[in-house]
Parts: C-alpha cells; structure tokens; sequence
C-alpha cells in the first residue's frame, strides 16, 4: 500500500541536527530532479551577493519572496530557503506540521504501526518530489503552485519525473491519494494503476447538508492514514478500503470511477 500525503505549509524547523544529504533520501531515482529544485530555490533566495548594497539585497528578497508566494510579514522563509544546504535537518515527519500532521501524530506511532507508516506513506513536496516520514529533511518553503526560475512550474517538474518512483512506491499495491489539489498535478496515474487509486473526499454534514470545509478535511485525513497504519490491513481494490474504513468507524460512500480513480466520501458531523 501506498498512502500519498500533501506536505504542509507550516513546518517545524529542526534546532539541531546534520545538515540536508540529498543521497540519503529514499527513491535516489529522483536525487537529480531534487538537487535541481534546491539549486533553483537556494539560488533565488540567496539575496546577499552585493553586500555592499543593501537595497539590493532587500529588493531581492521581496523578488524572492513573491515569486514563492509569500507576503511581507514572511520574508524571512527567504532567507531560511537561502540556507537549506547548511540548515540542521530532522526526520520529516516531525518537520510537517499543520492539522492534518497533529491528527495523524506519526511520532507517537510505536512498534508495528510505526513500521507500517514509515514504509506506506509518503509526502508529495515541491521540493524534494516524494519524501518518506524517517527521510531527514531542513524545513523549506516552496509551495506546489509556485514557478521557480529555471524549473517553470514546480508541479509541471515533477510531473515529469514522479512516475517511477510512484510506481516503484506502490509496487502492485492500492494507492491511498490524499493530496490536494494544489499537489494532484504532480503525478496522475495511468489507466492501469487507476483501477487501484482510491481518493478521498471529507464532507461535514450539518442539517442534511454536506460541504467541504478544510479543517475537517485535514483533520480526518490524519486519523485515518493513523487508523489505517495501526489497524494493518492491506486491502487490494478500492472496494475493499472502502470496507476497511467502514469497520474501522467511518461513514464511507463510494462515489464514481475515473481518471484519478475511485472516489470515496467519508461523511463527518463532527471533529
């Protein structure tokens, strides 16, 4: 099984530790893709090549800051992108933060369950492409809508170098899809892994009504990928984790087929 996860876009920066070995990293098929991007990124965060123009070095970084995405009260994550190569680094999985990261609460998992996350989930990143939870990573800011120069869009990137490692990830196992869709661009499966792609899709019901409110959505990603590590079930088909999350508590409706696969909605009244 393969669990695919969104990163955040918070993250909590490690105080100490080795710095970033892109070599030791899991899938090394994508160690030159990877290295590309930090290349890219560090290069234009690097704002302090003139100092002794510091207007220079200000307009740079708010350049910088821009093309990430980022407002005025964030120009630091400039220039903590501009140290990625030095920064300390720590497992990734107490680097992602943010809600669905504490529901699902992978450090705490022990024994089996931890075996069990550290080998079926992996985080899709703008940065690094796919990252599992024990690979040691600084924390970074890239989001995947972001175009980096010289790379174009990060999601285009990895659109085009993602497949194999996804497929060698999933081996012929069910692929669990919890991206967003900020990050579905990344990689889309081909008509054969589709028929074993389930995604899901988190509705809060109020009333009779039903809408997708984020904080759920995030929030119940997280306890089901812990639900499903520390339950250990392995089932094959769509159909059949569809069943798994029924035993294990949730309301699941399984919605249509297609491209991206088989869409399940798991039904919330409450956090």
């Amino acid at each position: 099984m393969l669990i695919l996860l969104p990163p955040s876009e918070g993250k909590t920066a490690p105080r100490r530790g080795r710095p970033l070995d892109l070599e030791s990293l899991s899938l090394p098929q994508l160690y030159g893709a990877r290295a590309d991007v930090l290349d890219a990124l560090v290069t234009l965060c690097t704002t302090d090549d003139h100092p002794d123009l510091p207007h220079h070095a200000d307009a740079a970084r708010h350049v910088a800051a821009e093309t990430l995405g980022l407002g005025r009260t964030q120009e630091a994550e400039v220039d903590r992108n501009a140290l990625l190569r030095t920064a300390p680094a720590a497992r990734a999985d107490q680097v992602y933060s943010g809600v669905l990261y504490e529901a699902l609460d992978l450090p705490s998992l022990t024994g089996t369950a931890r075996r069990r996350a550290t080998s079926w989930v992996a985080v899709v990143s703008g940065l690094f492409g796919l990252v599992r939870p024990s690979d040691r990573i600084p924390a970074y800011r890239l989001s995947g809508g972001v175009a980096l120069p010289g790379i174009g869009p990060v999601a285009t990137w990895w659109s085009r170098h993602l497949a194999p490692a996804v497929g060698e990830a999933a081996g012929r196992g069910l692929v669990v899809d919890l991206r967003s869709s900020t990050y579905t661009p990344f990689w889309r499966p081909d008509p054969e892994t589709a028929r074993r792609v389930v995604t899901v899709r988190v509705l809060h019901e109020v009333d009779g009504t039903r809408k997708v409110v984020s904080h759920f959505n995030k929030a119940t990603k997280g306890r089901i990928v812990r639900g499903v590590v520390e339950d250990g079930g392995t089932p094959a088909t769509p159909a059949g984790f569809a069943e798994q999350l029924t035993d294990l508590g949730w309301h699941v409706e399984t919605g249509p087929s297609g491209k991206q696969g088989t869409r399940l909605d798991v039904i919330v009244e409450a956090l």
